[in-house]
């Protein structure tokens, strides 16, 4: 009964088996993006609008070196299912023990940096007086573990590829509850001097511990697919990894130069409400995107699979269905969004009547762009899937960044504050465009 209900990646994929594959890992990445909303709402309610104004301006940052894990997540990912698929599972499993070692080996490189030269950091993001103050503090602690939040990170992907997404789910779940528990406890608790410290600590053990425990599974002897091991140290594997995966290294380096490029536009047209509004609404919208990158995440290892194999219909099958669960899950999206925009700002800044109307208004207009947002996504993950780095990075720097940067720098000077989130709207609007030519025109190519 039990192998009845077992989904590989090697099976025909329907609707319903699609969406009972990809469901832990949007499970997953919702949850993750829960707890980091929660940890936005203990800074903001209980440390301050200065010190939550002083996550938002650092993490950028944070996320940019963080993006060693996504980059060789998804581009490893992509390259050990497209082996399994073709039949030489002890080389994907040496593949994948590469990607590991190097990741954590580049994550201590950038944490020993980060740490040492976060001060000259923080003051080029703009951060000067208590909020400089603040940076370095939560800075120094979150890079303390970032080579066991980059496994984190790399581990999520790999779950799937190892066939057991609700193991990456679990994983989620537990590091989740911790960094709940632990912020409930410490940040109420401590004094407001040291509040933020306690938030810090309380984020980076629960990424310590999500590091951890896929390390041990995938190191002792396992029921999956794949396993920790020996491996030999393949120059061009790795360079195929990075850029397979530079797309969702783009996407995150883009996010994190647009970010900052948003804070020093809000400063000036809106102050301080302003950063710390759109640090509201980036956590909010971290929820509804993680829907979509969850389903990217967990289609990615299908679509490189059947890749591998040469399963060409199915190939087509699976885009055709991700792009129909895609419309119907985005419009569903954006009006909830609007549904919840007052309840969500109450949550985080219901103090501020002024920063809570800015906000508001804000996520409204920012909530239009989530049906298209999620069609994009899944085009770059798409192309990631079909080891096709170039297409995919390129989707990724058009949406993330060029757009995004055009956009932001011109429309505020039409509709002010307005403007700035409209420029959300219209990146994303255009990249939908860019995304199906790319996909009309790599067709013949992939046969899909």
């Amino acid at each position: 009964m039990r192998s009845i209900m077992i989904i590989k990646l090697s099976d025909r994929f329907t609707y319903g088996k699609l969406l009972k594959f990809t469901l832990p890992s949007i499970a997953m990445m919702i949850f993750t993006s829960i707890y980091s909303v929660v940890d936005g709402f203990f800074v903001s309610n209980f440390a301050g609008k200065v010190a939550f104004s002083a996550v938002n301006i650092i993490m950028p940052f944070l996320m940019t070196v963080s993006t060693v894990g996504f980059m060789l997540g998804t581009g490893g990912t992509a390259i050990v299912a497209n082996t399994f698929g073709s039949g030489d599972k002890e080389k994907a499993n040496r593949y994948f023990s590469l990607f590991v070692y190097t990741a954590f080996v580049i994550g201590s490189v950038l944490s020993v940096l980060g740490f040492i030269f976060i001060r000259t950091i923080s003051i080029s993001l703009g951060a000067s007086g208590d909020i400089l103050k603040h940076c370095i503090v939560y800075g120094r602690i979150i890079l303390v573990i970032l080579p066991f939040f980059i496994l984190q990170i790399m581990f999520q992907s790999f779950f799937i590829v190892a066939e057991k997404p609700r193991h990456g789910l679990l994983v989620a779940g537990v590091t989740g509850i911790i960094n709940i528990v632990l912020d409930a406890i410490l940040v109420i608790l401590l004094p407001l001097e040291y509040k933020l410290t306690g938030a810090a600590i309380a984020t980076s053990f629960s990424q310590f511990v999500g590091g951890v425990i896929p390390l041990v599974y995938f190191t002792r002897k396992n029921s999956s697919i794949l396993r920790l091991g020996k491996t030999i140290f393949d120059k061009r594997i790795l360079l195929k990894a990075c850029t397979n995966g530079s797309s969702e290294f783009m996407s995150n380096v883009s996010m994190s130069i647009v970010g900052i490029l948003y804070n020093i536009q809000l400063l000036k047209y809106a102050g301080e409400n302003g950063v710390a509004s759109y640090g509201v609404m980036m956590y909010v919208s971290m929820i509804f995107s993680a829907t979509f990158i969850g389903y990217s995440i967990g289609s990615s290892p299908i679509i490189a699979y059947h890749d591998g194999a040469k399963n060409h219909d199915e190939l087509k099958g699976l885009l055709k269905k991700s792009i129909y669960l895609h419309v119907i899950s985005g419009f569903i999206m954006i009006t909830l969004a609007q549904l919840l925009a007052i309840p969500l700002a109450l949550i985080f800044v219901g103090y501020d009547k002024e920063l809570m109307d800015m906000t508001v208004s804000g996520f409204r207009i920012f909530a239009i762009a989530f049906p298209f947002m999620g069609f994009s996504i899944f085009g770059s993950g798409f192309f990631t899937a079909l080891n096709d780095g170039v297409t995919s990075a390129l989707i990724s720097f058009l949406r993330t960044l060029v757009f995004q940067v055009i956009s932001v720098l011109l429309l505020p000077i039409i509709w002010k504050i307005d403007g700035i989130w409209i420029s959300i709207v219209v990146a994303e609007v255009m990249s939908v465009l860019f995304t199906v030519l790319f996909l009309i025109k790599k067709r013949k190519k992939y046969k899909y």
